[in-house]
């Protein structure tokens, strides 16, 4: 008999998860991160404004495989027909997207598997990447979100009685919404096959599998034709990623760090999950796939197959078809990993509630990674070991005769409390310290002092220097130029034109920017402005007029 769990522990769950990545969300905005969101933003507005350009640079000078990624940017043109062009609308599908992947948990287990719903949406949502991912217009999160979709879709058609085809449509469709956002939804392409050839052999799912492969034809063959129309390659955007390996290859581990290969293909991956906070899914993980009543349970084993070839193709898999490049040790390069193996780790907590045995194993597990780490995410590490073997003690002793036993809505309460108040430490501490960007008060100096009818050059550091026109909403003033500091020696001011300095204290110490891009002190871009008059400050940014 299944425990009796409350389904209002999934139902509170999704409110803690949703309401903690709104608060993160707002709180630790810092405006534009790199080169990639700009982009995105840039081709949105494009989008927006009728003025993309489908076709690739007639020069052959533009490769941007970013360009080719219509559902990061094509949902946030929407947002900017309908709200207007700033930092909230640019990253509010981001945010989207990973909320919305809480409540594909929620509505999938909320009534089945309660345990299993809440103690994914805890580890998916509260993993501090996925919420760092929230504040940025990257492809991760939103393929992460049509990821969980794809995996759903095939878990549901293949058991649904009727409509498979319908079900397999739509997981085909699903699919080429994901590979339209990002190239990386192929780390689930290995599992797609075993199940295709388990079914084939078996002769079980083949409405599903039709219908997947009718839709998916059709529409890769339209995406193929747009390519050949244009392009005249219909492979285009494979020879773009391929392209862009070739660039990169002196980096890579087979170009110019041979010696590291063995390394990233053994032991590296693994310091690299428990190093990012992953331990403790990782542990449950694995726990839930020691369980061999869970391998019979249809459910579970998909879970856990699913994770078991994610994690496998992340760990040995290549970004290359033709020379052999491991995947990047990178956090967002994980969120295809993240949906299996949170849901994996659901049933591994699931399955421990249920008998409460096994915990002292895993706390020696995440002491273990805490020791090794011995850091600020050690205190996670060690918070989750201490309730799993308090949890343990507990279920083993008399104190079980008082309601805190095994399988009850109290001990799983217990648990997930527990799980939330560890994975909450790390984002609530970002949420409290002050900001790295300066960006609003950066964006209300521009707003209130470097508007229309301003004519001149606006001396900036080298950051700003390439997305001033973002602040703008891509339409920058006539006659209102952004130049770098060291450029202040061969500038010639036309008659009527003024000059400014715009210094930004918190970007010229931000340590993200500090490292390769800013290369001077605040007091050295000062020192080339002897002649400067205070005009305006707004926190840590200020702006000069200068002759």
């Amino acid at each position: 008999m299944k425990p009796p769990y409350s389904s209002r522990l999934p139902d509170l769950t999704l409110v803690f998860v949703v309401l903690l990545t709104v608060a993160y969300f707002l709180l630790t905005h810092e405006g534009l991160y790199d080169l990639d969101d700009y982009f995105y933003a840039r081709y949105a507005h494009a989008l927006a404004s009728g003025t993309l350009r489908v076709e690739p640079d007639p020069q052959g000078l533009l490769h941007d495989p970013l360009k080719e990624r219509w559902l990061i940017f094509g949902p946030v043109a929407v947002l900017y027909r309908l709200f207007g062009i700033g930092i909230i609308t640019t990253t509010l599908w981001p945010l989207l997207a990973t909320l919305g992947c809480s409540v594909l948990i929620w509505a999938t287990y909320r009534r089945r598997e309660p345990v299993v719903a809440s103690g994914a949406m805890l580890l998916l949502g509260l993993h501090y990447f996925t919420l760092n991912l929230t504040n940025y217009l990257y492809p991760d999160n939103i393929l992460m979100f049509w990821c969980l979709g794809c995996a759903l879709a095939l878990l549901r058609g293949r058991q649904a009685p009727r409509g498979q085809l319908l079900w397999g449509g739509g997981f085909a469709l699903l699919n080429f919404a994901a590979l339209l956002s990002k190239e990386t939804v192929v780390y689930y392409l290995p599992f797609y096959l075993a199940l295709l050839a388990a079914d084939v052999f078996r002769r079980r799912n083949l409405p599903f599998w039709l219908g997947a492969a009718s839709v998916g034809t059709v529409v890769l063959g339209a995406y193929l034709a747009f390519y050949q129309v244009y392009t005249h390659d219909a492979l285009y955007r494979i020879h773009l990623i391929e392209h862009t390996n070739d660039y990169l290859k002196e980096g890579s581990y087979l170009g110019g760090n041979r010696g590291a290969l063995l390394a990233r293909v053994t032991y590296l991956p693994l310091a690299f999950f428990v190093g990012i906070g992953l331990g403790g899914a990782l542990g449950l993980a694995g726990y839930a796939a020691g369980q061999r009543r869970l391998w019979q349970q249809p459910g579970a084993r998909f879970w856990l197959g699913l994770a078991g070839t994610t994690l496998a193709f992340y760990w040995l898999g290549s970004t290359s078809l033709s020379q052999y490049n491991p995947i990047t040790l990178l956090p967002r390069m994980t969120t295809p990993l993240l949906p299996p193996l949170c849901v994996a780790a659901g049933f591994g907590l699931r399955a421990f509630l249920e008998k409460g045995r096994g915990g002292y194993w895993l706390a020696l597990l995440l002491l273990g990674c805490a020791a090794w780490l011995h850091n600020s995410v050690s205190v996670i590490y060690g918070l989750l070991a201490l309730y799993f073997a308090g949890a343990t003690w507990l279920a083993s002793t008399g104190a079980a005769s008082s309601g805190w036993r095994p399988g009850t809505s109290r001990f799983a309460a217990l648990a997930l409390g527990a799980l939330a108040l560890a994975l909450s430490i790390r984002p609530v501490y970002f949420m409290s310290k002050p900001g790295v960007s300066g960006y609003a008060a950066q964006q209300r100096i521009i707003g209130r002092q470097l508007g229309a009818p301003a004519r001149g050059v606006v001396f900036v550091d080298d950051f700003l220097v390439g997305n001033y026109d973002f602040y703008y909403g891509f339409r920058v003033p006539a006659g209102l130029q952004f130049r770098r500091y060291t450029a202040a020696d061969s500038v010639q001011l036309r008659p009527g034109e003024r000059a400014w300095l715009l210094v930004n204290s918190r970007t010229l110490t931000n340590p993200e920017l500090t490292r390769k891009l800013i290369r001077y002190s605040e007091a050295e871009v000062l020192a080339r402005f002897p002649r400067r008059r205070l005009l305006a400050q707004d926190q840590s940014v200020r702006l000069y007029q200068v002759q």
